[in-house]
């Protein structure tokens, strides 16, 4: 099985090479920047062509948003706009363009009706000082030497790593992994290099294949499988927020740079901000860590893992749980299960957003009309189940893969229902937009009313 797969490995640079850095992510800057002024001032002109009266077929001619198009008219300005071209790869530019067509064509889809989910905005010029410094390379030489300690960018030479790259030098080395790009970026004041590499990966299967896993995602608890093992949640942020008050109000009484005036930072603000940033830093390697070996775990032991399709985005609006969730990375979750799942040789199911998995008895199959979020134990009146809120939840959860595979449905692949989910007996029913439900004529448009994640689902 060919797949994509990224390596990620740190990086050791000298001063000269960082100073090298950034000059490759400043001259993406600079040519996204330029091609987008450009398209701006075209649209802005025809824009006000059209309130002259002038007809579409004598309006300033439009332009092309691929990234070919973008790269045929920087290079016959590029002289121009930047006369030290030659200093920097001509994969830097191209990083820019690229990034820039995306974004356009983004919007453009957004617009259009063409891209599902939240509306995309139009592209913003770059900061120098607010943008992530990252710079593509897809052609010229890129390997690993030999060493396994160092590999080799173009135009950049010879860069030493913090780690070791036996991992994909090994594969490169079998003839099983072709790297394809190699993206260098600075994250947290520490410099990273991604080949995104192309994977002939052998066939797996889960040390359990026939065993399925329902798993309720939380705050108080990050997890609560179906097999009835807790996962705590470890709040890596809430641990670190003393510390990253105490260097925001370091870097608070510091210089900082003000771009109305034209001051640059001072010396300790730099620093003062390089602290801060190795501290956040640090948060996220902690929870990326704990959520990479969650996920493996699951995906490598179970052959079916049934997660809840939520709404992290609307959940996220709740201003008193949204660093909380935000903390616990619900929505990483579910990415690292999709493809770490099909890599085992499992299925990953994903319930509907409306399936009442909380407010339904997993003995009985009893729903309840509402459920407080303060109710942390689930009694049912029907049969007298009595039970963690969480684990009847999990277990709903796992109970749904079985009923698709005898409605031969298979994994639920869709965003969710547009509409509240009636439910019959145990399985979340999944419609198309605008059809009614089973024994019901006619249409259904959407309804509001309270859900089993209203406003948002807190364990």
């Amino acid at each position: 099985m060919k797949t994509i797969q990224a390596y990620r490995f740190a990086l050791d640079l000298t001063p000269a090479q960082q100073r090298a850095l950034l000059a490759h992510a400043g001259a993406a800057r600079v040519a996204h920047n330029w091609a987008l002024a450009w398209v701006k001032a075209v649209m802005d002109q025809r824009a006000a062509e059209r309130t002259y009266g002038v007809p579409d077929e004598h309006l300033t001619p439009a332009v092309s948003w691929s990234l070919p198009a973008l790269r045929k008219v920087w290079n016959a300005a590029k002289s121009q706009v930047a006369p030290w071209w030659r200093e920097c790869s001509k994969e830097a530019f191209n990083t820019g363009l690229d990034a820039l067509a995306r974004a356009l064509k983004n919007w453009g889809d957004s617009r259009s009706g063409m891209r599902a989910g939240r509306p995309v905005g139009f592209p913003r010029f770059k900061s120098r000082r607010r943008s992530t410094p990252s710079v593509r390379f897809t052609t010229g030489a890129i390997r690993v030497e030999p060493d396994r300690k160092h590999v080799v960018l173009p135009r950049l030479g010879r860069l030493k790593l913090h780690e070791s790259a036996r991992k994909l030098a090994r594969r490169v080395e079998a003839g099983t992994a072709r790297i394809m790009s190699a993206t260098v970026r600075r994250d947290g004041c520490r410099w990273h290099v991604a080949f995104t590499v192309e994977i002939e990966r052998g066939e797996r299967r889960a040390a359990r294949p026939d065993s399925t896993v329902g798993v309720d995602i939380g705050i108080t608890r990050l997890a609560v499988l179906s097999t009835g093992e807790l996962v705590p949640n470890p709040r890596h942020l809430a641990a670190a927020r003393g510390r990253l008050r105490a260097l925001g109000r370091a870097l608070s009484r510091k210089t900082g740079p003000d771009r109305h005036i034209g001051r640059r930072p001072s010396k300790r603000w730099e620093r003062a901000a390089a602290r801060l940033g190795r501290a956040h830093a640090g948060v996220g390697n902690l929870r990326r860590d704990g959520l990479h070996k969650l996920t493996t775990r699951l995906a490598r032991e179970h052959g079916t893992v049934v997660v809840e399709d939520l709404n992290v985005a609307g959940m996220l609006g709740n201003r008193r749980l949204a660093r909380h969730i935000a903390d616990a990375g619900f929505a990483e979750i579910r990415r690292q299960l999709a493809y770490k799942t099909s890599w085992n040789g499992g299925r990953l199911v994903v319930a509907d957003r409306w399936y009442p998995s909380s407010k339904t008895c997993s003995g009985c199959g009893a729903v309840k009309t509402k459920l407080a979020l303060s109710e942390r134990t689930y009694a049912c009146a029907a049969c007298g189940l009595v039970i963690d809120r969480d684990r009847n939840a999990a277990l709903n959860l796992a109970a749904i893969a079985a009923e698709f595979e005898t409605a031969g449905s298979g994994p639920v692949a869709a965003r969710g229902a547009d509409c509240k989910t009636r439910v019959r007996g145990q399985v979340a029913v999944k419609r198309e937009p605008g059809t009614a439900p089973a024994g019901q004529p006619g249409t259904v448009p959407p309804q509001g009313g309270t859900t089993d994640r209203a406003p948002a689902k807190a364990h």
